[in-house]
């Protein structure tokens, strides 16, 4: 078998294959095989059918398409192993010579991974933000534990921002009432925002069992982007009571006596969640002096592939919301599907970028993964998706994800030895240290008292590693999401 390869671009090969008659034994022997259980020949059993018999009864110029068919696949596949060529998507083919019991001839063009020329990466440095809390962090980090202590009351008056009031709501559309805008016994926060345009306007003023009508454009549904006209009743008012900040609203809040002993203690974990941002800023600010300072053709098939893909299964997601483009631009607050589509072109573009980056990076220092590195991610992925790590292991194995998987775990190491090595300071040029992030074990409880809020992702859980790998694998994983893998053929 003779191969060449022709480069046609930066990111694109041509492969010519001539292929000796000889070499195509095996897939001649698996066609007539396959032939020989399908066609049945008075005189003869099923499978034991003669070659020359098979190519009278379906004409040889089928065999041989067949064979091709068989065939190319295989040879192409042992063409790019034997080269070493990291193929992107699946490869054009065209069969430029077929002689009958002399040679197979055809060329394949695919894209590739670039080259790229690295730059030095021994004085590597960032700049990242101070650590600094203010007293009105602690203000609204104490008023939102605050706010979870607070208790409602009826009231007879008039609803006002900050209420809370029951209503009913009744979407009519050309007169005719919405099953699907309509409710009762809604709860409802005043002044929040949070339901449709316009509510907010309408229930401002309105007492128990008083009513008001507004119009609002419908944002799901099969009706989406029309103009409903909207009836609110007022069932109920009810105002919020805040406890009062003091020592004892302190010890209910929390494990401690006195209010600025819980302040004190506010202040630790938002400087501690702020140190942890530093470290996400140091990588993200790492990942962008690469895609600036290395240049990175790009395929530009790879982009259209991901971001239709990415469309495709956008629309299905809205398809279920039941809500259309228009809709979801209007509630994002986008001004054009053109805007929004530009976007998510720079974004794919970037990811693709970091991906090339960090596998040339990893080459050029041999990266390799061990059972370990493997180990570590398969565990913290599982964790992040609440599953177990057999289950996480399974699910990797059944959708075939596993040589994808492992070259996101070899970017993840490779991020970590560059910010091992990337010199890192504050805005007040204080050296920081990212090991410095790695505790022997950090308590997390359900419910962090200094925000009220369950999970809120900046205090890490109990013995979870927020150093270098930590930090390189949440950036790995942001650079790939969604993004084909540019290593898998």
């Amino acid at each position: 078998m003779k191969s060449t390869i022709e480069e046609l671009g930066p990111t694109r090969v041509r492969m010519a294959i001539e292929v000796p008659w000889g070499d195509l034994d095996h897939a001649f022997g698996e066609v007539y095989k396959e032939l020989g259980k399908q066609v049945r020949v008075p005189g003869f059993r099923p499978g034991k059918v003669p070659n020359r018999v098979l190519d009278q009864r379906i004409g040889r110029p089928v065999v041989l398409e067949q064979v091709v068919q068989h065939a190319v696949p295989e040879i192409y596949s042992e063409v790019i192993r034997e080269n070493q060529v990291r193929v992107l998507g699946q490869p054009d083919i065209e069969v430029t010579r077929l002689d009958d019991n002399d040679t197979l001839a055809f060329t394949a063009e695919v894209d590739v991974a670039p080259q790229l020329e690295l730059p030095s990466l021994d004085d590597l440095a960032v700049t990242v933000d101070d650590v600094e809390v203010t007293d009105e962090e602690i203000d609204q980090q104490v008023s939102v534990m605050r706010e979870r202590f607070s208790m409602l009351t009826g009231v007879e008056r008039a609803a006002q921002d900050g209420d809370f009031v029951s209503i009913d709501l009744e979407a009519k559309l050309n007169g005719e009432v919405l099953e699907d805008g309509s409710t009762t016994g809604m709860s409802y926060e005043v002044g929040s925002g949070s339901l449709m345009e316009g509510l907010d306007d309408a229930v401002r003023g309105l007492s128990a069992d008083e009513s008001k009508t507004f119009e609002t454009a419908l944002l799901a549904g099969p009706n989406a982007g029309e103009t409903a006209e909207v009836t609110v009743t007022v069932r109920s008012v009810k105002e919020k009571e805040l406890p009062e900040l003091d020592d004892e609203f302190a010890s209910t809040a929390s494990e401690f006596d006195t209010l600025d002993e819980l302040r004190e203690d506010v202040r630790t974990r938002l400087a501690r969640s702020k140190v942890i941002q530093q470290g996400a800023q140091a990588r993200d600010k790492l990942v962008e002096h690469l895609i600036e300072t290395i240049e990175v053709p790009i395929p530009e098939n790879l982009v259209d592939r991901e971001i239709e893909w990415r469309n495709q299964a956008f629309e299905r997601e809205l398809a279920q919301a039941g809500m259309d483009w228009d809709a979801f631009l209007k509630m994002s607050g986008v001004e054009s599907r053109e805007e929004y589509e530009a976007d998510q072109r720079k974004n794919v573009e970037e990811a693709v970028k970091t991906q090339f980056i960090l596998d040339a990076i990893a080459d050029a220092r041999e990266v390799t993964v061990a059972n370990d590195d493997l180990s570590a991610q398969i565990m913290a992925q599982a964790q992040r998706n609440r599953m177990s790590p057999e289950q996480f292991a399974q699910q990797l194995q059944q959708g075939g994800n596993i040589a994808e998987f492992v070259a996101d775990v070899r970017r993840t190491k490779t991020l970590a030895q560059l910010l091992e090595q990337t010199t890192i300071t504050d805005a007040s040029g204080n050296r920081v240290d990212l090991e410095a992030l790695r505790p022997k074990t950090v308590q997390a409880p359900a419910e962090d008292e200094a925000t009220g809020d369950e999970g809120t992702g900046d205090a890490p859980a109990e013995g979870e590693d927020i150093g270098v790998q930590a930090v390189a694998s949440e950036a790995a994983e942001g650079a790939t999401e969604n993004t084909e893998d540019v290593t898998k053929a």
